[in-house]
Order: structure tokens, then C-alpha cells, then sequence
């Protein structure tokens, strides 16, 4: 389950790293692909993101995380490149 994790890190923050490169950059130099990108990214996305929390509580016993490692790696959802810190630095040596 923990590859599957690593697997979920790593999407949910390419398609986060996605939507905001949509939102910042494309948005205001072509609408019309903006619209095109934001449905299925914005979909994938939710779902990664559900994904992992899901993932990383469940994750939580077998893994020994403590409440601040567990925390981290709650947050790390959040932040751009969140979830490519959490892979390395929580996640690589362990699966």
C-alpha cells in the first residue's frame, strides 16, 4: 500500500503543479485552453487529493508516524511541491 502511496504523492502534486501553471500562466494568454485543462485536472486532482488522505491515514499504524510526521505529510498536500518533499524525504526509503 505504501507504493501506492508514493504513486498518489507524486500525481496529486503533478496535477496540483498543473492547475496552477493553468491558473497563473495560460488563463490570462489563452481562456479557451484554460477551460479545456481545468475540468479534467481539477477532477484528477480532487481524487488524488482524497486519494491520499485516505492513503496517509491509513497508512498512519503500519508506518509508525508520529503526529508531527503525519501532520507534515498531511500538509505537504497542501503546498506546491508538498508532496515531492514528503516522497523523499518521508516516503523513499521505506517502500
Amino acid at each position: 500500500m505504501l507504493k501506492i502511496f508514493k504513486l498518489t504523492a507524486i500525481l496529486e502534486g503533478i496535477t496540483f503543479l498543473v492547475l496552477l501553471a493553468n491558473m497563473f500562466i495560460i488563463k490570462t494568454n489563452n481562456p479557451e485552453l484554460y477551460h479545456t485543462i481545468v475540468r479534467p485536472f481539477g477532477l484528477a486532482h480532487a481524487a488524488l487529493f482524497i486519494v491520499y488522505t485516505i492513503l496517509a491515514i491509513l497508512l498512519r499504524k503500519s508506518q509508525n508516524w508520529d503526529l508531527k510526521t503525519f501532520g507534515i505529510i498531511l500538509i505537504g498536500s497542501f503546498i506546491p511541491f508538498g508532496t515531492f518533499y514528503v516522497e523523499k524525504k518521508y516516503l523513499e526509503n521505506n517502500a
